[in-house]
């Protein structure tokens, strides 16, 4: 019930992977071809801030180095290839990651830690299906990888849940991605459905609190996130992939069916959940 609106459209090459777990106890509440590995754009620069959080935490690089952005300039998302500013703290350039997906940021921290270590870690966390490839690109030709990231959303709903829970690489690493994420400003895909404020959602609001991260790119829409309420949280990860040149008739169907899926989920929350309680502390916090 929880995923019947995700329907594949071979006409127009839709396909999608959604898993949905129960974040405490890994159980799988629902799934549609949730091995099955699509384009996941931004998605894949959680695993990025996973490893830069690693690194703070463990003092291997110190939140107030500088961070400059250098001569490349990369478009769409974000803010700071629009601001003046010629350098962040590296913890600012993560808040910029976080909160508005920011290209130029994704690209500078990526320079500072490097693909390599961003696979490592990902193997590390047992991830065979879910990577990030390579840097943003304004154009991607045919010597770049062929998307920024790919993912199952199986691998992707277990990395939220472990991020939500604590059990990503350690409890504080996992705090300070969750932080970061809180920020994000994009609901408008499954997490649409709990009318939170998209600006100011990191405390509790209508009894949940969400953090999630989303994916954008011609032909590809993807939401990863987590939603708590009273002493139960729901991980998700809705993926979907269709042919670019039916973006125009396809977003809509993608972007409405997946609405459709957070209504579900918000559905099935509020009727195990008691209303009033209140969101239990998680490591970490």
């Amino acid at each position: 019930m929880l995923l019947d609106a995700l329907t594949d459209d071979p006409s127009i090459g839709l396909r999608w992977s959604a898993c949905v777990l129960d974040a405490g106890s890994r159980e799988v509440l629902a799934a549609h071809r949730p091995d099955r590995v699509l384009s996941t754009a931004s998605i894949g620069k959680v695993l990025l801030l996973l490893e830069l959080s690693r690194r703070f935490r463990t003092g291997a690089l110190d939140p107030s180095t500088p961070v400059a952005r250098g001569g490349e300039t990369v478009a769409d998302s974000g803010l700071w290839h629009v601001m003046e500013a010629s350098s962040l703290a590296a913890s600012d350039a993560a808040q910029l990651v976080g909160a508005v997906s920011d290209n130029l940021a994704t690209n500078v921290l990526l320079d500072v830690v490097g693909l390599d270590a961003v696979a490592d870690l990902a193997a590390s966390l047992g991830l065979g299906r879910t990577a990030l490839l390579d840097r943003v690109r304004d154009a991607r030709g045919p010597q770049h990888p062929p998307a920024l990231s790919h993912g199952s959303a199986a691998e992707l709903a277990s990395l939220v849940a472990a991020i939500d829970c604590g059990d990503a690489v350690a409890p504080d690493v996992s705090a300070l991605v969750r932080d970061w994420l809180s920020l994000g400003t994009d609901l408008s895909m499954v997490a649409s459905a709990f009318g939170l404020d998209p600006l100011a959602h990191r405390d509790v609001d209508r009894g949940v609190v969400l953090w999630n991260k989303t994916g954008t790119d011609s032909g590809v829409r993807a939401d990863v996130g987590a939603v708590r309420s009273g002493d139960r949280a729901i991980a998700y990860a809705v993926l979907a992939e269709w042919e670019s040149g039916a973006d125009r008739s396809a977003r809509d169907t993608v972007l409405d069916a997946m609405r459709e899926t957070g209504r579900r989920l918000r559905s099935d929350l509020e009727r195990d959940t008691s209303t009033g309680r209140p969101v239990p502390a998680r490591p970490g916090l």
